[in-house]
């Protein structure tokens, strides 16, 4: 390779990928920088900007739910049980990689107060209520501040004159009542996903929250992923060609990835209100006739829901009766981040298939599931397939008719043999089509701890950390931020209530096509789910 060709190519691997466009301007190093200086092609146009949450009114807020994604929240927020700090900071000493404790103690101050929590497990309100009185990030030997209102119950919390804001973070089933009731009580709703749990209450959560006209947040906080952000640019910019089908998967092989979660010591019927966990009335009998009439009784379970289990209560994603499955929990991540990148909208059909292969503990939701989207007016198709009996990871790839785009924290793209768009480089030998020709990699020159098959898991699906102007930040942190800032604002969160309506339909068609077998269409012009 020629000195001319080995610096086009050395520009172009660390350019923007505008810069494999026209081989002919990398003949002279200088005319190239010239060019792109004047087609403002260094620097993607869509850099991630930190909204200024803090600035304005004190947010009073409640918090629903303080198991494994409520810790997670409250931390987002700037709250954290003190044993925890302790613990990051024995971790720190023996391990100069982790800096989690660093990073929490650095996440800006977003200017909120916890004055409500409520957790029906007795254990974790009791953290909760520990973490909302941590204000100063400190561990055991701080000074706590005012500790937060525990209420035994989630319509107490919301009827509280001191809480302008809730955060969901209950079991699925829970969901949607809890933001239908706090958006009516005109408190903001930061819900968790899956945004619902059955379909009837999917076009009532959107009917109130646009009736009320509260500030609603879906917890994908993948909307703040860097990577992300560029992917769509790099699409929109038409540098894949023609995107005509899209790969995403969910591979765990852990109990933990399974949701066969820990039974924690001390619960039992006096430390759990297992009324309280049952779920709404009405919504059970909703969803009891619906799988009746459709003969699908067989995956509700062979328990009682009235029945006291440790099991369901700790591991309530396995079954039916409380979860949305593999469809609601874990594709619905896989499918916002491309209705965030592409657009895609609510399917026109979808077809599944799998079942429970690999954990016969009773579960009736499958562990293996297979779900294919047709997108028509996009002229594209998305498979998603998943494993938790397996962990080899597979990532999201976009693939177009001149490269494929390989999206996790990072991005790969990597040239078609058959692209006319890069032909002239590919013959050149510029561009190779059997490795990556732009890559990148935000934060490379830093080690992230990640302590565990699961972080791990959702560190390398940009759901953890991504990186804003150089510096490293907790995804959740930056999606709570913004929802903030949108209250503050009266402004619309990019995960809004239209977001929301969307991932569930797109989720329910998907569990729909596997408990019925049978295809389900999407009437876009009655807003209905049919059947094949």
């Amino acid at each position: 390779m020629n000195e001319d060709r080995r610096n086009a190519l050395k520009i172009m691997l660390t350019l923007p990928v505008v810069g494999v466009l026209g081989f002919g301007v990398f003949k002279k190093v200088s005319k190239e920088i010239a060019l792109r200086k004047k087609r403002n092609l260094f620097t993607f146009e869509n850099k991630p900007k930190l909204p200024e949450s803090v600035v304005g009114k004190q947010i009073r807020l409640g918090i629903i739910g303080f198991g494994i994604r409520g810790k997670q929240l409250m931390q987002g927020l700037g709250f954290a049980e003190p044993r925890w700090i302790d613990e990051l900071a024995e971790k720190s000493k023996t391990d100069p990689n982790d800096t989690r404790l660093q990073l929490f103690l650095e996440q800006d101050d977003l200017n909120v107060v916890v004055n409500g929590v409520c957790d029906i497990f007795d254990p974790y309100g009791e953290a909760a209520v520990e973490a909302g009185a941590n204000i100063h990030r400190e561990g055991r030997n701080g000074t706590p501040g005012k500790a937060p209102v525990r209420y035994r119950t989630y319509r107490e919390l919301i009827a509280a004159d001191d809480i302008d804001a809730v955060i969901i973070a209950a079991p699925d089933h829970w969901h949607g009542q809890m933001a239908i009731d706090a958006a009516l009580a005109g408190k903001h709703v930061y819900v968790e996903k899956p945004f619902s749990w059955t379909v009837p209450e999917t076009y009532r959560i959107r009917e109130t929250v646009q009736k009320t006209g509260i500030v609603f947040q879906l917890g994908h906080q993948g909307r703040q992923t860097d990577s992300y952000i560029r992917a769509k640019e790099i699409i929109d910019r038409g540098l894949l060609g023609k995107v005509n089908l899209i790969e995403v998967c969910t591979n765990r092989n852990t109990p933990n990835g399974a949701w066969v979660y820990p039974i924690i010591e001390d619960s039992s019927p006096h430390t759990i209100d297992w009324k309280e966990f049952e779920g709404p009335v009405e919504q059970i009998k909703e969803y009891q006739t619906y799988m009746k009439a459709q003969k699908l009784d067989r995956f509700m379970g062979p328990e009682p829901r009235d029945r006291f289990s440790l099991e369901r209560f700790f591991r309530w994603r396995c079954w039916w009766d409380y979860s949305t499955g593999l469809s609601g929990d874990l594709l619905t991540h896989e499918y916002d981040a491309m209705n965030q990148i592409l657009d895609v909208g609510i399917p026109d059909s979808v077809a599944s298939s799998g079942g429970v292969y690999v954990f016969n503990d009773g579960r009736t939701v499958p562990d293996v599931l297979h779900t294919v989207m047709e997108f028509k007016e996009k002229e594209l198709t998305m498979l998603y397939t998943a494993t938790l009996g397996n962990g080899r990871p597979r990532g999201k790839v976009v693939m177009g008719r001149d490269a494929s785009l390989e999206i996790s924290n990072t991005l790969l793209m990597t040239a078609d043999p058959e692209s006319l768009l890069y032909e002239a480089q590919i013959k050149e030998g510029v561009i190779k089509t059997d490795e990556p020709f732009y890559s990148y990699i935000p934060g490379s020159n830093k080690v992230d701890a990640v302590t565990s098959a699961t972080e791990l898991y959702f560190a390398q699906r940009g759901l953890l950390y991504t990186y804003v102007e150089g510096k490293r930040y907790d995804t959740t942190h930056l999606h709570l931020r913004e929802w903030l800032y949108c209250i503050r604002n009266q402004q619309t969160p990019s995960c809004s209530i239209d977001a929301a309506f969307e991932e569930a339909i797109a989720a329910h068609m998907g569990t729909r096509a596997y408990l019925e077998g049978r295809t389900m269409y999407w009437d876009k012009d009655n807003e209905e789910i049919v059947r094949g």
